[in-house]
């Protein structure tokens, strides 16, 4: 049979022009694209072997794939050709004559060896291609795509007007550092990575999970899918070691979007994402956010109390609302909580819609000190009238705890006006970051130092409660509401907080639970030997002259 070169020529330049466009190694087109080539070249089948050149010069098997598939192969007839790229991998060709027909001429061989060199030229620029996309666009530990590939694939389904089936969520593994710390931070990562590729698994190819940064994620997944994604999110069990069957239960931060199909571009959604992820985390103090209207009217309005909150300072809009701390063996007046209430154009403004986005930013600093400071004011006041003065807590934002001269403000403000050191009560809140703990046993060993009582706030829910009262000097444990019993008996809020008030009295530090409502609580503290208390059973929050009424009883 006679070689025919034009047809080889034409079957060439179709092969060449084709495989350009050809961008992974096994795709559906390589069959069409060497198609006419190999019948002129009278070739029934194309198979490649891909093996990693390992250290001394062992070879790790990658897998085999099939270009071209043709009819009746003869497979004892078969020839081979090794080449390998510069990175060191080796792909071996395996090239299959018809069955049947003659034996191929020198002229044919030659150009099946062309053949081969041409095809492992267009799979090493493919290799490469993948390793620059390897290396830009997916995370190298886990091996899943980043937030680059995100953006791009994200952009692209804009374009397309693919993205109004999608949503996005935004989510952080939550207090992921506790995890490290009980595990390793060796099994730490296996947890990380088994938990984001059991969430993968459960999406479509379509639907993807891009790593951030460090614990931070984000997926794009479709719409009906939301419900799996979110009931994913709320926790799984991840299991670290399998000889034992121990795991840790994983649970997340998120914040939630539905695109819309006006969408402009994937940075618009990133930045909603990170909105809702940020109220749900810093603000709310919930499992997952959704962006929406609503989220955005409260953003309005953060912004607005932002934005007014240094003029509402200077005309003294803030005022101090006393809630007393009772004794319960006489029920006698021993102490106050000072609580800050907001009169804004004759209307109050309630601590839930300000305190919150006050402690985004260091605005909360300005209006703890303050408070601190009215307080002082009203304690100098009293004592100059010869009153009765209790000792006053005055609450501190976490926020201070990146302050290197908090010590020295606080003292500054007492010592202003000659408020004696016992009079005065700083409640801090639990922190549960290494950097955050260490400034805080700072300031309250110089608190203490300076005579100065320190209590730490809605003890027991936080993350390092224990720690926190083993470590630190404190002078009072405050018991959060959230472990006394409603009207419904509940065993075990019981045996916590008999536990709680036992911890406190074993360590000498003083006990008080706030939040008390009933006469069934009052009974429970009592029969637990915890004889301080406050809440609406005794008072509420009162103002500066219905508490000096107060005083005037003592």
């Amino acid at each position: 049979m006679a070689f025919e070169v034009k047809e080889y020529t034409q079957a060439m330049e179709h092969f060449i022009v084709q495989m350009e466009n050809i961008s992974d190694l096994i795709h559906p087109d390589t069959q069409e694209a060497m198609g006419a080539l190999c019948q002129v070249l009278r070739i029934a089948q194309v198979e490649a072997d891909f093996y990693e050149i390992m250290e001394y010069d062992e070879k790790k098997w990658g897998g085999r794939a099939v270009f071209y598939r043709g009819e009746r192969m003869d497979r004892e007839r078969g020839i081979s050709f090794e080449e390998q790229t510069e990175e060191g991998n080796l792909m071996e060709y395996f090239i299959y004559p018809i069955q049947g027909e003659k034996d191929w001429e020198t002229l044919e061989l030659e150009k099946i060896h062309i053949f081969v060199k041409l095809l492992f030229s267009f799979h090493g620029r493919i290799l490469i291609m993948q390793m620059v996309e390897n290396l830009t666009f997916r995370d190298q530990e886990f091996g899943i795509y980043n937030l680059a590939w995100f953006m791009k694939n994200t952009n692209l389904m804009i374009s397309r007007g693919e993205i109004i089936k999608y949503a996005a969520c935004y989510f952080n593994l939550r207090h992921f550092s506790v995890v490290n710390q009980q595990i390793g931070r060796g099994r730490a990562t296996t947890v990380m990575g088994k938990f984001i590729r059991q969430l993968q698994d459960r999406l479509s190819d379509k639907e993807m999970v891009c790593r951030v940064n460090g614990d931070n994620f984000v997926v794009l997944f479709y719409k009906n899918n939301l419900k799996l994604v979110m009931d994913y999110l709320k926790g799984a069990g991840i299991v670290y070691d399998e000889k034992e069957k121990k795991r840790v239960w994983v649970t997340t931060y998120a914040g939630y979007y539905m695109i819309p199909q006006s969408c402009k571009s994937a940075a618009s959604i990133m930045e909603k994402l990170g909105t809702a992820i940020n109220m749900a985390k810093n603000v709310r103090k919930t499992e997952y956010v959704f962006f929406d209207e609503e989220l955005m009217q409260g953003i309005r309005m953060g912004k607005m109390i932002e934005a007014t909150l240094p003029e509402a300072i200077e005309r003294e809009e803030f005022r101090v609302y006393y809630q007393p701390k009772i004794l319960l063996k006489d029920y006698r007046l021993i102490g106050a909580e000072a609580l800050c209430r907001w009169f804004q154009n004759g209307k109050i403004v309630a601590p839930g819609e300000f305190v919150p986005v006050l402690e985004q930013s260091k605005l909360i600093c300005l209006l703890d000190f303050y408070m601190l400071e009215h307080v002082c004011r009203d304690i100098r006041r009293w004592l100059d009238e010869g009153k009765k003065v209790v000792t006053v807590s005055v609450n501190l934002s976490r926020i201070h705890m990146g302050d290197m001269d908090l010590l020295e403000n606080i003292l500054m403000i007492i010592d202003k006006y000659q408020v004696p050191h016992e009079y005065i009560e700083i409640e801090l809140t639990e922190t549960g970051t290494d950097v955050d703990f260490k400034n805080l046993k700072t300031l309250v060993s110089g608190l203490r130092g300076a005579g100065i009582s320190t209590s730490v706030d809605d003890f027991g829910t936080g993350y390092s409660s224990i720690n926190l009262i083993r470590e630190l000097p404190w002078s009072v444990l405050k018991i959060d509401k959230s472990f006394l019993p409603g009207k419904e008996e509940d065993d075990q809020k019981l045996i916590m907080i008999k536990h709680l008030i036992a911890l406190a009295q074993d360590m000498d530090i003083e006990c008080i639970v706030e939040g008390v409502e009933t006469v069934e609580q009052v009974k429970l503290l009592k029969e637990s030997n915890c004889y301080l208390a406050q809440g609406y059973y005794f008072d509420k929050p009162l103002p500066v002259q219905e508490f000096e009424e107060k005083l005037l009883e003592i």
